[in-house]
């Protein structure tokens, strides 16, 4: 049985952060606030009855800014989208930012050998499974170091990085 954790175990939902919200029905302010990482305004809630109803009442129209700022925290904090193909969340966890760089250069290299050493943008998405905007500029880094050259394909126009010594 696997362990492993996905975006929806990480990622907050607008429902459950209303239905949270209700719990003021039952006297308890907050709990929506701690649901969304908001510890400190959660014990405010908590204590003074949701700001004595007013706060609790303002909340209603803040909770999809609140469940959003939340979940793009995740996504810093875990370094990837949660549109990325399924990678363990542990390893993200683990894993240094470094080491996941270098990971992917590695990738991108057993990718443009298979291609002959020459890879595209798409190309190295498909092959890896990382984001556009990673492999973009993990490729510009590579360039910018020397190890790979800039060039357009000749039929497609498509900008291509040339690895010279593959």
């Amino acid at each position: 049985m696997s362990t492993l954790l996905s975006w929806g175990d990480v990622m907050n939902s607008k429902g459950t952060s209303y239905l949270l919200w209700l719990s003021i029905l039952l006297g308890i302010g907050g709990l929506h606030r701690f649901y969304n990482g908001k510890m400190i305004s959660g014990c405010i809630w908590l204590l003074t009855g949701g700001l004595f109803g007013i706060g609790q009442l303002v909340d209603l129209f803040l909770i999809p800014d609140m469940v959003d700022s939340h979940n793009l925290k995740q996504v810093a904090r875990l370094g990837s989208s949660p549109y990325a193909p399924a990678q363990p969340i542990i390893s993200r966890l683990i894993d240094s930012p470094k080491q996941r760089e270098e990971k992917l250069r590695r990738d991108l290299l057993k990718a443009a050998q298979k291609r002959g050493g020459k890879i595209s943008v798409t190309q190295a998405v498909a092959d890896t499974g990382a984001d556009f905007t990673e492999v973009e500029v993990t490729l510009l880094g590579m360039a910018k170091k020397g190890h790979a050259d800039i060039q357009n394909d000749p039929r497609s126009g498509a900008v291509v990085y040339a690895f010279p010594e593959l």
